[in-house]
Formats: structure tokens, sequence, C-alpha cells
């Protein structure tokens, strides 16, 4: 599919794409400005199409901050690789299932989810600040299939059938089960959030729905984002990182509440 678009307009969702990727490496949450974006920009193209652009654009920026997270904090890449790999089954599940369940009976759950995780955050000012140092070299096998189970296969389903806030659950998932600080957790979230963009990026290409001449200038931004996002997180550490996940889970919120109840 090809599609016109004025200059202007691309360089709104290249900037779009930016700030997308820096969200998205720091905690997460990045399709909340990208998607949004490409659908108000895009009118007339296919929602599938708009899905599938997403995707392509945000696994440019997703590679980026995991490559910035491995080189310059304590990732355990092999945890992280098989977290990633039941990620990548969970989403392709979670994609055979999407057009079986109504998004409007998913919603409402997530909504009470985040809250939750919401309050849970803000409750525990210690949260992903007070991880033990041997923390990703000790994981107990227990805890390791936890991981697995939950932020692998359980919310790669997630993302295969709905998609919101997957970083913002990897990250949070990741620091209460491995007992990772959250400059750590969302490090190794980048590594298996880029499993299961592979997995949605090879579903939505071949069914032809990824608008490569808007996808490609668009990663180069997200790209750029997504590095200086990762470097930032690292820079100032896992209070940062905290502050910007309350506002992400705080817009999740409110954008699933809009699409819920004040779209119609």
């Amino acid at each position: 599919m090809t599609t016109d678009i004025s200059l202007t307009t691309l360089l709104v969702l290249c900037l779009a794409a930016a700030a997308a990727g820096w969200v998205d490496a720091v905690v997460g949450g990045g399709g909340l400005l990208q998607l949004p974006a490409l659908m108000v920009a895009l009118p007339h193209v296919p929602v599938p199409h708009a899905i599938g652009t997403n995707k392509a654009v945000a696994i440019c920026g997703t590679a980026a901050a995991a490559v910035t997270y491995t080189r310059r904090a304590p990732v355990n890449r092999r945890t992280a690789l098989r977290i990633g790999l039941a990620a990548l089954g969970g989403s392709f599940a979670g994609a055979f299932f999407a057009s079986a369940i109504s998004s409007a009976v998913l919603r409402p759950l997530i909504m009470a989810i985040l809250v939750a995780v919401l309050a849970f955050v803000l409750l525990r000012p210690a949260f992903g600040t007070d991880a033990l140092p041997t923390a990703e070299k000790q994981v107990s096998r227990r805890r390791a299939l936890a991981a697995i189970l939950v932020a692998g296969l359980g919310i790669g389903f997630y993302d295969g059938l709905m998609g919101p806030g997957t970083g913002t659950f990897l990250v949070l998932a990741l620091a209460a089960i491995l007992h990772m600080d959250l400059v750590t957790a969302s490090g190794t979230s980048k590594i298996v959030n880029v499993c299961t963009n592979v997995g949605a990026l090879v579903t939505f290409s071949f069914q032809h729905a990824v608008i490569w001449q808007i996808a490609a200038p668009m990663a180069l931004f997200n790209l750029t984002g997504g590095a200086l996002g990762a470097r930032m997180a690292l820079k100032r550490g896992s209070g940062f990182v905290r502050a910007v996940l309350v506002v992400v889970v705080l817009s999740l919120v409110c954008k699933l509440g809009y699409d819920q109840w004040g779209s119609g």
C-alpha cells in the first residue's frame, strides 16, 4: 500500500516517532504517542496498516535502546533471551486469538490492573530501587520460570492480543519477579520487546500491512529517540525511571478510559 502525505505531516510523524522512542526506551509505552499520531495523520489508512507501520518503526528504537542498555547496564542477556523467546510465542498466540476477544471487555480489566499497579508503585517508594546487587546473577529457578510465564508468555500474549503498555508491563513484571532495579528491568524489557515486535512485524509484513515509505524516515527518528532515552535513564537512574513510569501508567489509564467511554 502506498499513500501520499505532505512534507509537514511526515515531519510531525517523525517528531512523534522520536518522542515515542525516548519514552519507550525509558519505561515503555511509546505506542501511546506513535500509534495515535499515525492514525490522526493518516485517517484514510486501514487500522491494520497503521499498526503494522507502527511496529516497523518501533522495533528500530527498541533495538537501539536494547543495544545501549546491554553495553552499559548489568543486563543478563541469557535471561532476557529466554523470556523473549517465550514472549515471541505468546505474541503469536495472542495475535491468533485477537479477533475472537472483544477489546471492550479487555479494556476495563487492563485499566483495573493499571490502577492497582499505580497504587502499588506510589505506596512503595523503594520499588525498583532496592534490588539486590546479585539479583541478576543468582536468579532461582522458580523466579526464572515465573518470569518466563508472566513476562514472556503472559505479556507476550497480551502484546499480540491488544498491545498498549506492553513495555511498561514488562518493566514492572521484571522488577517485581526478578528483583531488578528499574534501569536493569527497562534494559531487559527492551530485549524481550524486540522479540515480540519481530513476531508482529513478520505477521504484518506477510499481510502487506506496512507502509514502508513512511515507516523508513520515522524509524530513523525513533532510533535516535530510543538511544537518547536509554542513555538518559542510565545516567539518571531508577528514580528518574520511576517518575516517568508513573506518568506513563497514568497516561495509559486515561487512554484506555477514553477508548472505552469517550470515543463513542
